[in-house]
């Protein structure tokens, strides 16, 4: 159904002109493949240049029948309307047929978080004795302490970290640079890490810059840290469904709570949009009652 030269074209258009990371460009061509799924379940094989409204309407039916959340078929649309307007820039199209589809409504999703002693539970859960436990500490602290997506982390160079200045340089979505402040706390299990333990592992050639190394000595994997985190909720005896990004959510809960101000969670987080902060501003009841009972007139 769609051509190779479009796809291919669509791909360097998302590499290099929307500076996309991997993992986003192949979530954008996934869509394009359940598209292609749709046409294929009805024996169809249209053109690029003949899909018509009407036939990503009933698309959109189809991948809802199929019950897929409203999230899942929002991205799937936006995805869509990304590769339309593609066509359109490249005038491969004159008329772009996604352009009157309506996003499915969301529901605001509220991330679960942890509170100060079930991080402080899953930190001493650890065995420090053993050759990864300092490391796994000092994950841990920095995910919690800076707020970062496990992309970050993982991707975090000693060269990234100014120690003077209790700072670290973060290239996130889009490849954005960021300073983020880094606590002290961090800092020392990183330090720590990397003079008692990182100093005994066999680097291998291209990765001696990256600071969270597995045993094999290259950079260490998304996979694995979702893995220490796992283990660790266990055994803290958390029952949470939770993941590194938890831990993103509750750096920013725990500032909005404290009182920081949105904006400079906002640019600490990475977003490009204060909307998307404004979901940490989920603060519990009781907390929410004493501001309503302690500050407003009526009270």
């Amino acid at each position: 159904m769609i051509h190779n030269p479009y796809l291919q074209s669509y791909r360097n258009y998302l590499k290099l002109e929307r500076s996309l990371s991997v993992n986003s460009i192949e979530a954008y061509l996934n869509d394009l493949n359940k598209l292609s799924q749709y046409f294929e379940s009805l024996e169809q094989h249209p053109h690029i240049k003949d899909i018509n409204a009407e036939d990503l309407k009933l698309f959109i039916s189809w991948i809802n029948e199929l019950g897929m959340l409203p999230s899942t078929q929002a991205r799937v649309l936006s995805g869509l309307k990304s590769f339309f307007g593609f066509l359109m820039l490249e005038e491969v199209i004159t008329t772009d047929p996604s352009a009157l589809l309506e996003t499915p409504r969301l529901g605001r999703h509220l991330p679960d978080t942890l509170d100060i002693h079930e991080i402080n539970g899953m930190i001493a859960a650890i065995d420090a004795s053993k050759p990864d436990g300092m490391r796994n500490k000092a994950i841990l602290e920095t995910l919690y302490g800076c707020g970062l997506r496990v992309s970050e982390l993982i991707n975090l160079k000693i060269s990234d970290v100014f120690e003077e200045n209790e700072f670290i340089r973060v290239i996130g979505k889009g490849n954005k640079e960021r300073l983020i402040p880094i606590g002290v706390t961090a800092l020392k299990y990183i330090n720590i890490y990397l003079q008692e333990t990182r100093v005994h592992i066999h680097i291998k050639k291209g990765f001696e810059d990256y600071i969270f190394l597995n045993r094999g000595g290259s950079r260490l994997s998304r996979v694995s840290v979702f893995s220490i985190i796992k283990t660790l909720a266990i055994k803290s005896g958390i029952k949470k469904s939770i993941s590194p990004h938890t831990f993103r959510h509750s750096f920013a809960t725990h500032l909005i709570e404290g009182g920081a101000d949105l904006r400079a969670v906002q640019e600490m987080l990475g977003h490009s949009s204060i909307t998307t902060t404004e979901i940490y501003t989920h603060l519990d009841r009781d907390y929410l009652r004493g501001i309503i009972n302690g500050f407003h007139s009526r009270s």
